[in-house]
């Protein structure tokens, strides 16, 4: 016993040294899909959505489920998001003990059927072994060693209920079931260790050899032979509860996926769609492929989609030697299993073959077809029975050979599979690595070439990943996804010609819709994203919409149930000033994806552009209420909570604002919005500080610029407002309100008439009816002492603004002024009436009754003040408005991604297609 403790701290030890260096590695490939974009992992999730969408967050009655049912597996995921949020580093760490777990379990196991170090040798073979690398390093990985957690419980209780053979522990045989079904719920292949269980009862329990089951047979063909199987009450009883159990379980599996399997398309699986003998051949030789990996794990590949493997389309293809050398292999371990008379033997070869092909049959292809080729992570629990195999000929060569041959031989392969382990973790570093990796195994996959774009264009490298994408579609010429990818690489380059013609490309090779039949049945829904992402891209001409909108109509009755493409045609049509159309588009889309909350949020951009902010903010609140992370309600909401000027819908706007800061500190708009917090709480020291970090985060941030220059300004900080005025103007030259508050410092406090008339020159340039700028340039040319050049100016001004008192009265000093240089008065006259009419008039009943510059009469409201421009809050408001509307606009079209055809088939045609009952994996 104290061997078998020691042994097992060796084990446990060998796990840690082969996957520490894992804890250094990002989410990759399925792991962006399944972790960090499964809403089904955040706290605000009700805790039921688990057990009502598939592994990836999907609705499991929808089309576009992957059948992956896996809850127990997604509430660890939670459980780690819950601790570490995003945080790669604690996913890594429970999915390399839970291999540790794994190969303790393993390890006691294998103590039932070898000896103590031919067990050791299974359970190490087992702990290093690299095609383990995708099951253990994967984050999505987890859904093999959790199950398989509960496979070798389930195993170990059913045997402890049936040490005594006439006598059965009801309590252990209940635990077994309660963990045959948390193994399926946490991967599909669980349900598999019910044959196992079945097994072990009838040829290791009962001992029922071959003569035993040809009496069996003979008299099922023979009805007046009797014949009776050598098993007790108990086994039979025992036996009979497993089967029932078992089926009631495939059952309640069948009807989670609605009775359907998952839509899986020739890109996942060729062989799946080729004719016959083709498929059969293919499908036969891939069980070879497989126990070669098993065998010789030199070349692993993260995906074996695609053309990795050419189809075997003969008789004749040398492939199918392979084939028959597999199948030969299997028969003689079964033979040698019921015709040796050494029942150690035959235990050992019976229990060894049970493990390694009854968890295989899912992931075969021979029952039904599964969404990949090959996948390495699905050998996770046949390797148990591999391993088995290899330390039961650990044991023969000991005896035969001596032990110290074996042990060198064993030696070295832990070493070299250690090592190979340990090096192959590098390559789940990032996406980068992983894709490159496969590369090196694997040139006749276009999705990898695909994939290591996708991690080029992360990065910005456009021109870099234009080549991979360019690359697939010459290997992959048909594929969809590819030319989509070249399509968006172009764009980001704004080669928009070419982006167009890469994405007609893709629209053509879309399979044509046939009379009768389901069209949705014979496409990727991945694929139609070719729709959004032409119109996308034909949209940037407005002269373009009609087109846009019927491309995203022409998406839509391909699959009524595409979402993404009613959020984008309301966008559309929001642009097109038709909301009312646009809100029954997002209602309709509604109807087919209720908790959608990017729905809700531009049914709320489209009453904001109705003028209906009640009704706007319950739809953004509604979304909210769903994601409460989501970051444009967020944001939109809480701008429109503050413009309700309640005090007490202010605090949850900052609220709001404060919770985005938390997520981005980078966003200059959420300092910028909480300066206007501040502001109508005339915190005017905190909204100082909003808008500095909101100008150093963004040095051409027009509003917040502004709004700081104002604040300063009306803080009689005039010399500290200039810098941040003329950084606005550097810019935004075309800034009106802004050159008119340089301008007026220029004048009134940097007394720099040149600077400040060429603000008024640059604001007549802009806008020649502007009486503010025509109306101060006036007033330069009275500072100046230009009292006819004043007088001409000011008369243009009242000719464009009669309604203007403030002119009128201006004009009126400016006229006296003339008429008293005309009679030769004092000069001392002539330099008062230039005060005031420059708002620093001695006489102060002038000063009070003839302002200088007027402000925008509709933002009276705000301030009684007479100021040189509209102040604080109204110019605050005036932009934030701008900025509303900019934030609105935005917002709406970022529902208008550029889809990523072949990063979502990356991970979802992957990783959630294993296993075919159920959309197995």
């Amino acid at each position: 016993m104290a061997l078998n403790h020691a042994l097992s701290v060796v084990v446990a030890l060998t796990c840690v040294a082969c996957y520490y260096n894992s804890l250094h590695c990002d989410f990759v490939f399925d792991d962006i899909s399944a972790i960090k974009e499964n809403r089904d992992l955040r706290p605000h999730t009700p805790l039921k959505n688990l057990f009502f969408n598939d592994f990836w967050g999907t609705p499991m009655h929808k089309e576009q489920s992957h059948k992956s049912y896996r809850p127990l597996c997604v509430l660890t995921f939670r459980l780690n998001y819950l601790f570490g949020q995003l945080d790669p580093f604690g996913y890594h760490l429970v999915n390399m003990l839970l291999h540790c777990v794994v190969c303790l379990m393993y390890f006691r196991m294998c103590l039932m059927f070898l000896p103590d170090m031919a067990s050791f040798v299974a359970a190490m073979l087992f702990a290093v072994h690299p095609i383990h690398t995708e099951a253990v390093t994967g984050v999505v990985g987890r859904a093999e060693t959790l199950s398989s957690v509960f496979f070798l419980a389930a195993f170990l209780f059913y045997t402890k209920a049936t040490i005594n053979k006439k006598l059965t522990d009801w309590k252990f045989i209940g635990m077994s079931m309660l963990s045959i079904a948390t193994a399926m719920l946490c991967k599909e292949q669980g349900i598999t260790i019910a044959g196992v269980c079945a097994a072990y009862e009838i040829f290791v329990i009962q001992r029922v050899k071959l003569e035993d089951m040809k009496s069996f047979a003979k008299s099922a063909v023979t009805p007046k032979s009797s014949f009776h199987l050598p098993k007790s009450n108990a086994a039979a009883k025992r036996l009979f509860v497993l089967f029932i159990f078992t089926i009631l379980l495939l059952l309640a599996r069948l009807q989670i996926m609605g009775s359907q399997l998952p839509v899986f398309t020739r890109f996942d699986n060729p062989a799946s769609v080729a004719p016959s003998p083709s498929k059969q051949l293919t499908y036969h030789y891939l069980i070879s492929v497989n126990v070669w990996l098993l065998l010789f794990p030199c070349n692993l590949c993260c995906d074996w989609t695609m053309g990795t493997i050419p189809l075997v389309e003969s008789f004749l293809d040398m492939r199918n030697l392979t084939t028959i050398a597999t199948y030969l292999f299997l028969l003689l371990l079964i033979a040698t299993a019921f015709l040796t008379e050494n029942r150690h033997q035959r235990v050992v070869l019976i229990m060894s073959t049970s493990l390694l092909v009854l968890p295989f049959i899912p992931a075969s292809n021979l029952f039904f077809p599964v969404g990949f080729v090959v996948a390495e992570r699905v050998l996770y629990m046949p390797s148990m029975g591999f391993c088995m195999l290899i330390g039961y000929g650990w044991q023969i060569t000991s005896r035969r050979t001596g032990k110290k041959i074996a042990w060198t031989f064993v030696g070295l392969l832990v070493i070299s599979h250690g090592w190979k382990t340990y090096l192959r973790n590098w390559d789940w570093e990032n996406e980068y690595t992983i894709f490159m990796s496969g590369l090196r195994v694997n040139q006749r996959n276009a999705k990898l070439f695909n994939n290591v774009g996708h991690a080029l264009e992360s990065q910005g490298h456009f021109d870099e990943a234009l080549k991979f994408f360019k690359t697939a579609v010459k290997v992959q010429h048909d594929d969809v996804g590819a030319y989509i990818n070249v399509g968006r690489t172009y764009n980001h380059l704004k080669m928009y010609k070419e982006a167009e013609e890469a994405y007609l490309k893709a629209k053509s090779l879309l399979p044509k819709a046939k009379p009768g039949e389901s069209y949705q049945a014979r496409i990727a829904p991945n694929h139609l994203n070719v729709f959004l992402n032409l119109a996308n891209l034909i949209s940037k001409n407005h002269t373009r919409l009609e087109e846009a909108d019927m491309l995203y109509r022409q998406a839509i009755s391909m699959r009524a149930d595409y979402t993404q493409a009613y959020i984008n045609r309301g966008d559309i049509l929001i642009k097109l000033n038709r909301t009312k159309e646009a809100q029954e588009v997002y209602e309709r889309a509604l109807l087919y994806d209720s908790n959608n909350p990017d729905i809700y949020y531009n049914l709320g951009v489209v009453f904001l552009e109705q003028g209906k902010a009640s009704q706007a903010l319950a739809y953004l609140d509604k979304a909210l209420e769903i994601d409460p992370e989501h970051e444009q309600a967020l944001l939109n909401s809480a701008i429109l909570l503050q413009e309700f000027g309640r005090p007490d819908f202010r605090k949850i706007a900052k609220e709001r604002l404060l919770k985005l800061l938390i997520k981005d500190k980078n966003n200059e708009r959420v300092h910028f919005n909480l300066g206007m917090l501040a502001m109508d709480e005339k915190n005017i020291a905190e909204a100082e500080q909003w808008f500095r970090r909101a100008v150093h985060l963004k040095v051409d941030f027009r509003s917040a610029l502004f709004n700081l220059a104002l604040l300063l300004a009306d803080d009689v900080r005039p010399l500290e407002a200039a810098p941040f005025l003329n950084q606005l103007v550097k810019y935004h030259p075309d800034h009106v309100k802004g050159l008119i508050l340089l301008g007026d410092i220029y004048i009134n406090s940097i007394k720099d008439l040149d600077a400040a008339e060429n603000c008024y020159k640059r604001i007549l340039e802009i806008e020649p009816d502007n009486i503010q700028g025509l109306h101060n340039l006036c007033v330069v040319h009275v500072e100046r002492g230009k009292l006819f050049d004043a007088q001409t100016c000011l008369e243009k001004a009242h000719q464009l603004a009669p309604e203007e008192d403030y002119i009128v009265k201006h004009l009126g000093i400016v006229q006296n002024r003339i008429g008293k240089l005309h009679l030769n008065e004092d000069v001392a006259d002539n330099k008062e009436k230039s005060k005031v009419v420059s708002n620093k008039s001695v006489d102060e009943n002038e000063k009070k009754t003839e302002p200088v510059i007027s402000r925008d009469t509709e933002k009276q409201r705000y301030s009684s003040r007479v100021v040189n421009t509209e102040p604080m809050f109204l110019k605050s408001i005036d932009d934030a408005n701008e900025l509303h509307s900019l934030e609105v606009e935005e917002v709406a079209s970022s529902k208008k991604v550029e889809h990523n055809t072949s990063s979502s088939d990356r991970r979802r045609s992957r990783a959630d297609k294993d296993d075919p009952s159920s959309g197995m994996s």
